[in-house]
């Protein structure tokens, strides 16, 4: 207790220095604090916008499906197998089918893939229920497209547009359909090039009846049911959790943590110049009162104690002028959020138009012990030179 009130005494009668130190520490605090939580943010965010819209609980691909290879839609599909119709049949699971097809908005040719959903589906927050009506008038198709893509084919809500696909039999065929909706979503990888249809209507077109590419589960809790089949009872069919599905975006926002690391490097490197600094100072001016409490009897180990405590509590007192005046900015910025620009569409991150960083007590108290041990580093390093001070070189106000 003696060295906490000495090193409390010494801070206080520093002043300004002390004041200056605790500001840029508060300020390296808070700026890696908020970093943190946008790339928090962005992975939550991104996340979570996939599951509800595209992957749902997990998904079960066709054995030939591969969406990194148009090549492959041709041959991706077929009927699902007992154990995994025994899933939709339970309500836990919804097929889709995807077949290559072609649209003429205006009589331009636009490749786009024609993706067949029940429109009764719940495991997915897609607005499918407007493709119930007219699913089954044979003089219409309705279809269901993202704002992306209407926006780049001018279409809208009641426009009609022709299709063209190739059936199972390799037989062209083409028709008009009527654009049902147009949904707003996040997520480009169910809008862009797309446009969905009632799964019998496509199944019906492509002569590919009670078929699918892949197999969308319900999101937990909705699918209580007996646990997923193996790949020895879905006959090939493979499973892909929501792990392997969110590999992509975890990779990407782990690769932004690395690039966003050289900035916290720089952050932390300015505070460790700023206690460094002040340490160097203070033994110089201080070597008569150094000098005194040697020869009082103050060992030198404690004399370095004394040092580093009073580094140490300079980043205690910045972490609690961080929390008390960054923590009313941070909440607002949690609730407010960072609006987006329009160009932010275009980098393929599912966000939508605002950003809402996430702060993880978890990282709030893994950067304050780290910024602790740099002071507590920074501080300790110029002190070493103590070491090497006698009680009358110290009092004779030499340097160490």
């Amino acid at each position: 207790m003696t060295l906490l009130r000495l090193a409390l005494r010494n801070l206080v009668g520093a002043g300004l220095r002390t004041a200056l130190n605790v500001l840029v520490l508060a300020l390296a605090f808070l700026a890696i604090v908020a970093s943190l939580g946008l790339l928090e943010g962005m992975n939550q965010q991104t996340s979570r916008a996939m599951l509800e819209v595209e992957y749902g609980g997990g998904q079960y691909w066709h054995p030939v499906y591969d969406p990194y290879d148009p090549l492959t839609l041709e041959e991706a599909h077929g009927p699902l197998p007992a154990s995994l119709q025994a899933l939709v049949g339970g309500g836990e699971a919804e097929p889709i089918l995807i077949i290559q097809g072609t649209m003429y908005p205006e009589g331009r040719l636009r490749p786009v893939l024609l993706k067949g959903i029940d429109p009764e589906q719940t495991a997915l927050t897609l607005p499918a229920h407007v493709l119930a009506e007219g699913a089954d008038d044979p003089e219409e198709i309705p279809i269901l497209l993202g704002s992306r893509m209407a926006e780049s084919t001018g279409l809208g809500p009641g426009d009609f547009v022709t299709l063209q696909w190739r059936d199972v039999n390799g037989t062209i065929d083409a028709r008009d359909a009527r654009v049902a909706e147009v949904m707003s979503t996040p997520v480009q990888s169910v809008d862009m090039n797309q446009a969905w249809l009632p799964l019998s209507r496509l199944q019906e077109m492509a002569g590919m009846p009670g078929e699918a590419t892949l197999l969308v589960l319900a999101r937990e809790p909705a699918r209580s049911g007996p646990s997923l089949p193996s790949v020895a009872t879905s006959d090939g069919w493979v499973l892909q959790t929501t792990n392997d599905l969110l590999a992509d975006v975890r990779n990407l926002v782990r690769a932004k943590r690395v690039g966003a690391s050289i900035v916290y490097a720089l952050l932390v490197f300015l505070a460790m110049i700023a206690i460094f600094d002040t340490q160097v100072l203070a033994i110089f001016h201080r070597k008569r009162e150094i000098g005194t409490i040697m020869a009082l009897g103050m060992t030198r180990p404690r004399i370095v104690a004394l040092f580093v405590l009073e580094g140490v509590l300079q980043g205690v007192m910045a972490i609690a002028v961080g929390i008390l005046l960054g923590a009313p900015l941070l909440w607002r910025f949690s609730q407010v959020g960072w609006r987006l620009s329009e160009k932010a569409d275009s980098y393929g991150y599912a966000l939508g138009d605002t950003l809402y960083p996430v702060y993880d007590p978890g990282v709030l108290l893994q950067t304050g012990i780290l910024l602790l041990l740099v002071t507590a580093l920074v501080s300790w390093l110029p002190t070493r030179k103590i070491s090497s001070l006698t009680p009358t070189e110290a009092l004779r106000g030499r340097a160490a």
